[in-house]
């Protein structure tokens, strides 16, 4: 949680509390970045314009929202402008295994499958879907701090995430009956 007093010392142009503040936040914006991208590049480049944008704007937070929410509209909208500038690329990366044992080694696999499925069926839900999933379950944001985020109505905001549910339910339905994708 960050303390009010330091957002505020930043707003007065206190240069070691915005550079503590942007220390504080940096991993949270850049793993949103790399949840919604699912790309590492990618994301090193969004959270870097979102750090330079909250570093350039802090004068223009206000107490309103929190300051959280107001960190997630910046790197949530830049990520959702580099969508519509290109489709992102899938990067392979490999996983090194410790062989702990038959029955470590198959759960591993089978969870590695798991989240490589998990990730892929989020990467193919349309931006507005992906970014609420990614807030809600990933960033563990309420409904309110979604909507206040993405700048939607309440309502919207759980329409979304129930069309994401389902569209998701349906991508990993090879799941649900046992197989694997792999």
């Amino acid at each position: 949680m960050i303390e009010q007093e330091l957002i505020r010392a930043a707003q007065s142009g206190d240069r070691d509390a915005l550079i503590t503040l942007l220390r504080e936040i940096e991993q949270h914006v850049y793993r949103t970045a790399y949840y919604i991208l699912n790309n590492e590049e990618d994301a090193h480049d969004a959270a870097q314009e979102a750090l330079i944008r909250i570093y350039t704007k802090i004068g223009s937070y206000e107490e309103k929202a929190q300051f959280k929410t107001w960190v997630q509209r910046i790197v949530t909208n830049i990520c959702i402008d580099k969508f519509r500038r290109a489709k992102p690329t899938v990067s392979i990366e490999e996983h090194e295994m410790v062989f702990q044992g038959r029955e470590s080694v198959e759960k591993e696999v089978m969870s590695g499958y798991l989240a490589q499925d998990i990730q892929k069926a989020i990467n193919q839900l349309p931006d507005h879907h992906r970014s609420v999933v990614v807030l809600r379950y990933l960033q563990d944001f309420s409904y309110n701090e979604i909507a206040e985020t993405m700048g939607l109505p309440l309502n919207t905001v759980k329409s979304y995430l129930f069309r994401a549910r389902q569209q998701l339910q349906n991508l990993l339905q090879d799941y649900q009956k046992g197989g694997v994708s792999g």
